[in-house]
């Protein structure tokens, strides 16, 4: 396998995953004469969305920020098709887009990958430097205190067991015991409130949604790097997924299950 072939490609085009994202950008009062930025836009999918959103407002300007390269290339290749509003693609971390991005937003977008900041004061400082007042600033995260409702438990509890066995059996290998990613150390609804409101934001919707995950989105998510390097770190990308995603195999036909409830958390503020 090649790196890119641990990429968030796979779980990007899950149904569920377009579904779920979509949700947002039916929340977000996106308009049609505005300067909107996607942090962490990756390969474009929640770009799309929003262009579809627009429709034929020629007006507006989207920008995709992220700091892969060849994320962008794809991006910018995928959306070629679209004519509805101006693109502009920007290489820079989420943590310094206000170095890279010129101009005031009207809308910035964050979807499903503010758990991966550090620095997540750093992060709003950047925000408000960019969004004008009364600008919109909306994210969601399945990485928070909560994402993980009570009658999931024994799924990932058995998950993680099977795979860690099958990880051991096939390959004699253990992750190792290190300091958590970033997407581990997870913040209560509560706590974003405060983080928001902290930086001169203030929240106008907090919703939590349930979305029932089918074994096809198990098996995606246990081919993104990042997910691998969070439950089996310092364990080699292909032998990482190979096993998560045997043991989610495993786990489904054991439990006789079709699904696994995961909760979202959306979030939409605006600036004071």
């Amino acid at each position: 396998m090649t790196s890119k072939d641990f990429s968030f490609a796979d779980f990007a085009q899950e149904n569920f995953y377009e579904k779920l994202n979509a949700r947002l950008i039916e929340m977000i009062d996106i308009g049609s004469r505005q300067r909107i930025i996607d942090l962490a836009c990756g390969t474009g999918a929640i770009i799309k969305l929003v262009l579809n959103k627009l429709k034929n407002t020629g007006t507006s300007v989207v920008v995709g920020v992220d700091q892969s390269a060849s994320a962008l290339r794809q991006a910018m290749k995928d959306l070629r098709g679209f004519k509805n509003a101006s693109l502009e693609f920007v290489q820079i971390g989420a943590e310094r887009f206000s170095e890279a991005v010129k101009g005031s937003a009207d809308t910035i977008i964050f979807c499903n990958a503010i758990h991966y900041i550090k620095d997540k004061n750093k992060l709003m400082k950047e925000v408000k430097k960019v969004l004008r007042p009364d600008g919109v600033f909306a994210f969601n995260t399945s990485f928070f205190r909560g994402g993980q409702p009570t009658e999931s438990r024994q799924f990932y509890g058995r998950w993680m067991l099977k795979s860690l066995k099958y990880l051991k059996r096939t390959y004699e290998l253990f992750p190792i015991k290190s300091e958590k990613v970033e997407a581990r150390k997870q913040l209560a609804p509560e706590e974003y409130e405060e983080l928001l409101t902290k930086h001169g934001l203030r929240i106008r919707r907090r919703e939590i949604h349930t979305v029932h995950m089918p074994l096809n989105g198990w098996l995606s998510i246990s081919k993104f790097k990042d997910f691998i390097d969070g439950v089996m770190p310092g364990v080699p990308l292909d032998k990482g997924s190979d096993s998560l995603q045997k043991g989610a195999i495993e786990t489904f036909k054991e439990l006789g299950i079709e699904s696994v409830p995961r909760n979202w958390l959306y979030v939409i503020a605006w600036r004071t």
